[in-house]
């Protein structure tokens, strides 16, 4: 199989913990071709996508961890499969990577997770299909509304429908003296739609993270249990991660969102659950594969080759 993988430079990853390089160790494990590119090595002439890509060569003890061919001019279609895997934000340039990516689809590139669908799903606002699932949930710029919604609800979390980690993510609670201040500088002073959502208590037992790949679940997940009094669990906001078998109600939530999930394009997400609550959908680039495989004994890594290698049959 050729694969080619758009993701950030190789430079900035995390080898110890970052899911896209578990991915690509995997690939070559199996005896893939794997080639990396940026964004900006994307292009359109003669109205075919190509990529100005490199073959990637890991060698996981060495420094640094890979070594790279020159770049080469393929037409997208001319890979197998193509793993978009750029991190947030979803900027101006992420936009029209997928449109680029969507054109490829036309002509044949097989594209994951599917571009319309990393275009379309904002991994906020995407829960609210799911209402079954949900806490009782905002989506507002008037701080007059979130005011009433913070009376309503007395402990509520603030956070910006575009963050990533955990950035931008505020516990308000009823006496909270900076309130008009946190609103102001999240909704951009009332012009900008956030998310406020009632506090979920059980954070104290851990945001949990479950992989779907291909409509199917990952059998543990990962539970990031806030510290220091941080109410985020995110690892990136110093969460501590403890790895779980999915609860009842976890799979519950899995076996709704399975098929949503293959309909929609997304091959590979994470689900955030947080008590018996669905809190985000994660499609850009889902991470924790590493941490879950690392305390188990199942290859994520491997798992996601599998099911990418019966995508071409």
């Amino acid at each position: 199989m050729k694969l080619a993988v758009i993701l950030d430079p190789l430079s900035t990853l995390k080898i110890y913990k970052d899911s896209s390089y578990a991915i690509m160790l995997e690939a070559q494990k199996r005896g893939h071709e794997v080639y990396v590119l940026q964004q900006e090595n994307l292009y359109l002439r003669n109205e075919q996508v190509m990529a100005a890509a490199q073959a990637l060569s890991i060698a996981p003890e060495s420094k640094p961890w890979f070594k790279l061919a020159p770049h080469v001019d393929i037409v997208l279609n001319q890979f197998d499969i193509v793993l978009m895997r750029k991190d947030p934000p979803l900027d101006l340039q992420y936009l029209y990577t997928t449109h680029l990516l969507e054109m490829a689809e036309r002509s044949g590139a097989r594209v994951f997770n599917r571009p319309q669908a990393l275009r379309e799903l904002n991994e906020k606002l995407a829960i609210l299909n799911f209402p079954e699932f949900i806490a009782p949930t905002l989506v507002t710029s008037q701080p007059r509304l979130i005011r009433a919604f913070l009376e309503e609800h007395q402990d509520v979390i603030l956070k910006p429908l575009g963050g990533m980690g955990g950035s931008g993510i505020f516990r308000v609670q009823r006496d909270e003296q900076n309130f008009n201040v946190i609103v102001e500088s999240l909704t951009q002073l009332g012009t900008c739609a956030i998310m406020a959502q009632r506090y979920i208590p059980e954070i104290a037992q851990g945001d949990k993270r479950i992989l779907m790949v291909a409509g199917q679940p990952v059998p543990h997940a990962l539970a990031r249990i806030p510290q220091g009094g941080d109410p985020r669990g995110n690892l990136a906001a110093g969460g501590k991660g403890v790895v779980q078998a999915l609860s009842t109600r976890d799979r519950e939530i899995a076996a709704r969102l399975g098929p949503y999930l293959q309909q929609t394009g997304v091959f590979l997400a994470g689900l955030d659950v947080i008590g018996d609550y669905l809190t985000e959908i994660n499609v850009t680039s889902p991470t924790c594969l590493q941490e879950i495989s690392q305390a188990t004994e199942c290859n994520v890594a491997a798992t996601v080759l599998l099911a990418l290698e019966a995508e071409i049959g």
